[in-house]
């Protein structure tokens, strides 16, 4: 990984949850309807690299397994375009189902396949749908994986993911002991799926459908906030390919993207953040100007 630049506007690190059908898959929907919306994803990987290409941006893809082993050229594309591979599952396993041992051989496969993806093994992982565990958090140590982007407990700030919290009902939180693994964190506010995607479940609706332009202001107020309040913030954005691949989104994200170059932030790979944090660069100080 490239050190990062510094950069007192701060840092937008895009990162695509490239699922493929692996999403479907964990939620037990695998008739031809459910899959074929995965198979989009690997339409939408070309349009983006391209897109990300023309105006030479670097990017984060979190790729299961599954989707690399099923969509070998796809994601061959990805890495010869310069862009960082990291975890996210085998098959888009969802980690509150698993035993330990059955999650350390998802690990282990997932990493052998993105190693020989690579050429190097993987410094970082998103859990699919988001889910750690103290378990999955004890084998990203066993692992000796970088970074996690998982969790909510900031926005600007890079932090260390700890293991073994307390949250007793009768008394205040007791916090576990920090690892050395890097919290690059998500949030749902910051995902296109939560605002774009439609999806019925037996016992929910996620309508989804929003319009691009609505989301990204949202993302750009966050942007623009960190810019005027933090110094050497990080703002983590996550899509999936399946959701923002359709055209109107594509040009919506075009123009986002030209929307962020005005307000002066550098794009980067979430591993080079991590890297340049586990360094020892100071990140996300805030305020800006101190009174």
């Amino acid at each position: 990984m490239s050190s990062i630049v510094p950069n007192e506007n701060g840092y937008v690190c895009l990162s695509f949850d490239f699922d493929g059908p692996s999403l479907w898959m964990q939620r037990r929907m695998t008739t031809p309807t459910p899959v074929s919306r995965g198979e989009f994803g690997a339409v939408a990987v070309p349009r983006i690299l391209r897109l990300l290409a023309r105006r030479g941006i670097p990017a984060t893809f979190f790729i299961p397994g599954h989707t690399v082993e099923t969509y070998p050229d796809e994601s061959r594309a990805v890495v010869d375009a310069g862009h960082e591979v990291a975890l996210h599952g085998y098959a888009h396993e969802l980690n509150t189902t698993l035993g330990e041992e059955e999650e350390r051989a998802i690990f282990g496969r997932s990493i052998e396949v993105l190693d020989k993806l690579c050429g190097t093994p993987p410094t970082g992982y998103r859990a699919p749908s988001g889910e750690l565990t103290d378990q999955t958090i004890g084998l990203l140590v066993e692992h000796g994986i970088a970074y996690d982007s998982s969790l909510m407990g900031h926005d600007y700030r890079r932090y260390r993911v700890r293991r073994g919290d307390a949250l007793p009902a009768s008394g205040p939180a007791a916090w576990g002991a920090e690892t050395d693994v890097v919290e690059l964190p998500m949030s749902w506010t910051l995902d296109d799926y939560v605002y774009l995607e439609f999806v019925t479940f037996r016992r929910m609706l996620m309508p989804g459908l929003r319009r691009p332009e609505d989301m990204f202001a949202n993302f750009t107020g966050d942007v623009a906030w960190m810019v005027r309040e933090v110094a050497h913030g990080v703002c983590n954005v996550v899509f999936h390919p399946q959701v923002i691949g359709r055209g109107h989104r594509l040009a919506a994200l075009e123009a986002w993207l030209d929307e962020l170059g005005e307000l002066g932030v550098s794009f980067a790979r979430m591993g080079d953040v991590a890297a340049a944090f586990a360094a020892g660069t100071e990140l996300g100080i805030e305020p800006r100007h101190p009174c």
